[in-house]
């Protein structure tokens, strides 16, 4: 019975390592090819700095809103904790009740932080 469990795991972790390794795989091929295939053409023109189809003018150490740096933290955080969502997702019958009951948990200052930031105003751009 023990190893039925081991080779269940395994399983589920195959997934997932099938998953890295076809998009290992994409990102390997796509930066081959386009190694072999891109142009190699060295020119003055393609050393420029380039912005959104604009030329630069001025100073490009311009300082950026705090707003932004705000919703940048405010975005990794919530990402981060949404990956967790995940696993759960996947394993949400074999935990049953208890696990609902730990999520809502987890889910609890989630919803809070939000809320409270909401609030606050953090996410309007001014």
């Amino acid at each position: 019975m023990e190893t039925e469990v081991v080779n269940s795991q395994l399983i589920d972790y195959a997934a997932i390592f099938v998953q890295f390794v076809v998009a290992a795989g994409f990102v390997l091929t796509t930066i081959y090819f386009a190694q072999k295939i891109g142009p190699k053409h060295k020119s003055v023109k393609k050393f420029e700095s380039f912005e959104c189809g604009l030329d630069s003018i001025g100073n490009a150490r311009l300082p950026f809103s705090v707003k932004y740096f705000l919703v940048a933290i405010l975005f990794v955080l919530f990402d981060v904790e949404v990956i967790f969502f995940y696993p759960w997702a996947v394993n949400f019958r074999e935990l049953g009740e208890s696990g609902f009951v730990k999520m809502l948990a987890f889910i609890a200052p989630l919803l809070l932080g939000y809320f409270y930031i909401i609030k606050k105003g953090a996410l309007k751009w001014e």
